[in-house]
């Protein structure tokens, strides 16, 4: 069989997997049991090279814990905003979870390096090696001064969506709502335009996946960077809040900037339920609508694995090589599905580190 093609994912939620399974973070990680969507030995079996590891909060129940996915899974939906996060609620389980990518290298030296420049990401892939980037969804953690984010910059965060699906001091994100526009709310905040300021001094790249379309002009308005939604899929396709309209696609071409495809069924089901029984045709219409809106230089992975309930054809990371066998089924070429599979993002990622 030919090893299967090497490949770089806009976003996952191992991290909050991790951390969750404190008490067996070892074998979660270096183990191949077959749970959750990763693990190190499958994402070796499966070209995995390199890909943004999420730092995510979870909400803090004030009651009875809410099952998102149980309320999504029936549209239509309108489910109420978690309540705004102070930072020094965030900062600990952020910390926790810069740590755990951090461990992550320390306990597989020669299988993943925790990468903060496309330089090291080119270098630990030629060498087989898993290149990890430290992203963070949601900025609870770095308050209203900003001085967190020197820190984590310094820990290796190079990718940051100001929002997750809540209020922050930073903006607003789209709600957990179907169907919906992405129209919703005021932008960014005068907090959340100093942020996106300092993102650009660093080489952070903003993450527009969760920001609501006010917010997402903001950025556009006072960002010089290239426009990157890491995860997130067409709006004409499935009218969920969470997918771009083709205005925000042409400005993300216009601008350089990159689109990872979302692997969830919320945001691939028409009708957008989370029904895992979707063949290829169904993912394959969201990529052929993306690479002709935004461009076939603009477009990769942003799977959300252990974030999100994916196709069946898919199952986990393993099923990521049968994905590339279907495009080239569908008639994407070698050269293109290269560019879809890691090229892009090395060089949007490139335009936008320093």
């Amino acid at each position: 069989m030919p090893d299967p093609i090497p490949f770089f994912d806009g976003h996952n939620d191992f991290l909050l997997r991790l951390l969750k399974s404190a008490s067996a973070r070892s074998e979660t990680w270096l183990g191949d049991a077959g749970q959750g969507h990763l693990d190190l030995g499958r994402m070796r079996q499966s070209g995995f090279a390199g890909g943004l590891f999420a730092i995510f909060v979870p909400p803090v129940p004030s009651g009875p814990p809410v099952d998102f996915m149980a309320q999504m899974a029936n549209p239509p939906y309108a489910i109420p905003f978690p309540p705004l996060m102070e930072h020094g609620t965030a900062q600990p389980t952020a910390l926790a979870m810069a740590g755990l990518l951090h461990w992550m290298e320390r306990a597989a030296p020669d299988d993943f390096k925790v990468c903060r420049t496309v330089e090291q990401m080119r270098a630990a892939m030629d060498q087989g090696v898993i290149a990890g980037v430290m992203h963070m969804e949601g900025a609870e953690a770095i308050g209203p001064d900003l001085d967190a984010l020197y820190l984590f910059h310094d820990m290796g965060l190079r990718s940051l969506g100001p929002v997750w699906s809540r209020p922050t001091i930073f903006g607003h994100g789209v709600p957990m709502a179907f169907p919906g526009t992405p129209d919703t709310g005021p932008g960014l905040t005068e907090k959340g335009k100093d942020l996106v300021r300092l993102c650009d001094r660093l080489g952070i790249m903003i993450d527009l996946s969760h920001l609501n379309e006010a917010g997402f002009n903001d950025v556009a308005a006072i960002s010089t960077a290239p426009l990157v939604a890491t995860h997130s899929n067409a709006h004409a396709l499935c009218p969920s809040p969470r997918n771009l309209t083709d205005r925000q696609l042409h400005m993300i071409r216009e601008r350089g900037g990159m689109v990872g495809f979302n692997f969830a069924t919320f945001y691939l089901n028409a009708d957008g339920t989370s029904a895992p029984d979707i063949g290829w045709e169904t993912m394959l219409r969201q990529l052929d609508h993306m690479i002709a809106e935004v461009g076939e230089d603009h477009v990769g992975l942003g799977s959300d694995f252990d974030g999100c309930i994916v196709p069946r054809c898919i199952g986990d990371v393993t099923g990521v090589p049968a994905l590339f066998r279907a495009m080239a089924d569908h008639g994407y070429d070698a050269a293109l599905i290269q560019k879809l599979a890691q090229d892009n993002w090395l060089a949007c990622l490139d335009r936008v580190l320093h």
